[in-house]
This record gives C-alpha cells, sequence and structure tokens, in this order.
C-alpha cells in the first residue's frame, strides 16, 4: 500500500467517526428537544448526516448504489421537514 492509499483510508475511517459522533449529537438534541423548532433542525440534521455516512460507505466500497439511494434520501428529508414544519405552523400540511 501507498501512502495515499493510507492516507485516504485514514481520512475516510475519521470522516466515519465523525459523522456517527454527529448523528448520535443529533439523537440526543432531538430527544431532549426543549422545542419543536430544536427537534425539527435535529431531524433535518439527522438526514444529512446519513447522507454523508451513505456517501462514505459508496466512497469505501467503491460502488455508484448508494450516490443514488443518498439522493433519494435527500429528496425525503428536504419534503419530510417541510411537510413537518407546516404542520407545526399551521396545523395542516395540504392547504
Amino acid at each position: 500500500m501507498t501512502l495515499a492509499t493510507d492516507l485516504m483510508n485514514w481520512a475516510l475511517y475519521a470522516a466515519f467517526v465523525i459523522l456517527t459522533a454527529a448523528q448520535i449529537m443529533a439523537i440526543i438534541r432531538l430527544w431532549i428537544g426543549p422545542s419543536t423548532g430544536d427537534r425539527i433542525l435535529a431531524l433535518d440534521t439527522m438526514f444529512i448526516n446519513a447522507i454523508g455516512l451513505i456517501v462514505l460507505l459508496g466512497i469505501a466500497q467503491g460502488t455508484q448504489i448508494y450516490f443514488e439511494a443518498a439522493l433519494i434520501i435527500a429528496m425525503l428529508g428536504f419534503v419530510s421537514t417541510v411537510a413537518y414544519a407546516r404542520f407545526v405552523l399551521r396545523g395542516d400540511i395540504i392547504e
């Protein structure tokens, strides 16, 4: 193995650890709240962290299917965050 490969593997492992820690912190924020806005932001952050973890998994395994899954999760995360925020603010999702 060359130095560049070792550095790439180390960077991937470090990124996995950092994103996992960020995901755990977002779960804690979702759990303790204190307000609904904090919980909405924590949920959106969890979607972003999940996308990052899936992309890193795709890079580590060298496959492209994970990138398509990350795009689908990104779309679902955006729509669900907007829908939940509208429900909290207005009481309904569809006008």
